[in-house]
């Protein structure tokens, strides 16, 4: 077996090596932090979170970068917007991103790089490719990447690049050349942050940013580059003109691209009032079964948040939950599930087919090694299927369960069954086992 992805690039699914034999380098483009966490990024971060879990489940290191984008222009507009320090605005918010990751059970990246700490990084990619003669000025606004100058740009989105290159402007001489040229450095203005550079104060463009950070910290090519499909174009068409046309050298290996989030249906947008962020679904679901619902969807398919397909993979998860507290732990593997489980995830992380495995093995009357083949999955899917969830059992309830315990002791079983008839009403179940009675959730 081998695991098999679906590179962008090429437009296929391709067995996946990694540039040094047991080493994977892998950057995935991280949040910009002018508001707190949505939908979208729930899907992205899970998404590469069992990508960077499967990889490691494989046996290989992994070098996992995601960056923080503290500098951008939606971050200026939302500081002015709020009338707030650019900096306070995006500490804030970072950690309400660092927070509600955590909540949905996605480990931190190796290495999380803010932009604004690498500012003589970019400007040194800037120069490399000023030399190489792809870049122009436009007074007053900024250095340019002439996109005609890279040969191979809109290999990633397959666009014909004569499209891309014709102009939409008529002033050839003081505007853009090409209609997708892409600022690379934007001079400053009295009321933003500045940094100075060979071209005068200013800011870097967004895309720079995560060329330069993916270079200095995993060096080039890259074995994978990920993100949401929306990134594709420009700003991963972006980032290979910049990065290939400074250093000759490919990119990154294997693009790998989520889709896209949609609410009841619908794309989700704030314009259209169905913006939702992961502190609106935290309200009413655990972070379990937030990745339950992402993981039970192909990650290359659009996915629809809504009330009713959260509370599908509510049910889900914790009858899940239910049937695996009762398994005993035998100390032993089965290997038969385990490959079939592997087989699933190797065919570009197929997790709909890996979970729907992992419910055949618990089932399965006659398997063997569950709780260890479990244990094994859910290091993977990180949906803490062996934790012991505290029952928070109400007060009613509780009344209930101490007067069946005194029906059972006056041996007035009449009465302790029709008190284990409340109690299931009530929505609890009780249990009379060997090791004493035991209390769990209908």
């Amino acid at each position: 077996m081998a695991l098999k992805l679906y590179n962008t690039l090429t437009r296929k699914k391709q067995i996946f090596k990694p540039v040094n034999k047991n080493l994977v380098r892998m950057y995935v483009c991280g949040p910009t932090v002018n508001d707190v966490p949505h939908l979208g990024h729930a899907r992205q971060q899970i998404t590469f979170d069992i990508l960077r879990k499967y990889l490691i489940f494989l046996g290989y290191k992994v070098k996992f970068v995601s960056n923080i984008t503290d500098i951008e222009d939606k971050i200026i507009n939302k500081a002015k917007e709020l009338n707030e320090d650019i900096k306070t605005l995006t500490e804030r918010n970072l950690n309400a991103h660092l927070e509600d990751y955590s909540k949905i059970n996605v480990s931190k990246p190796d290495v999380q790089p803010h932009a604004t700490a690498y500012i003589k990084e970019m400007i040194n990619l800037i120069e490399r490719l000023e030399k190489k003669g792809y870049t122009y000025d436009i007074e007053g606004d900024g250095v340019y990447y002439d996109i005609s100058k890279f040969k191979d740009y809109g290999k990633l989105s397959h666009q014909n690049i004569e499209d891309l290159k014709t102009n939409a402007r008529k002033k050839l001489s003081e505007e853009k050349r090409n209609k997708e040229d892409f600022v690379l450095w934007k001079f400053s203005k009295p009321d933003e942050p500045k940094w100075e550079s060979p071209w005068g104060m200013g800011r870097p463009g967004w895309h720079i940013e995560c060329s330069a950070m993916s270079e200095s910290i995993l060096g080039l090519p890259l074995d994978i580059h990920g993100g949401g499909q929306d990134l594709i174009f420009p700003h991963h068409e972006d980032e290979i003109a910049q990065s290939e046309g400074a250093t000759g050298k490919k990119f990154s290996n294997f693009w790998v691209h989520n889709g896209m989030v949609n609410v009841d249906r619908v794309k989700m947008s704030k314009s259209l009032g169905n913006f939702r962020t992961i502190r609106d679904l935290l309200k009413n679901y655990s972070g379990e079964i937030i990745r339950y619902f992402v993981i039970s969807s192909h990650y290359r398919k659009p996915v629809d948040f809504s009330e009713k397909t959260l509370e599908n993979a509510k049910n889900g998860y914790e009858r899940l939950k239910r049937i695996i507290d009762e398994i005993k732990d035998d100390k032993k593997i089965n290997e038969k599930y385990l490959t079939e489980f592997e087989k699933a995830m190797d065919d570009d992380l197929n997790t709909p087919k890996a979970l729907q495995i992992l419910w055949k093995l618990i089932r399965d009357e006659k398997a063997e090694g569950k709780i260890k083949t479990i244990e094994k999955i859910d290091s993977v899917f990180g949906l803490n299927l062996l934790k012991k969830d505290e029952i928070k059992v109400p007060a009613e309830v509780l009344a209930l369960i101490d007067e069946r315990e005194n029906a059972r002791k006056n041996k007035d079983w009449k009465k302790s069954d029709d008190l284990r008839d409340k109690i299931q009403k009530l929505g609890f179940k009780v249990d009379d086992t060997s090791d004493g009675m035991k209390v769990s959730r209908i």
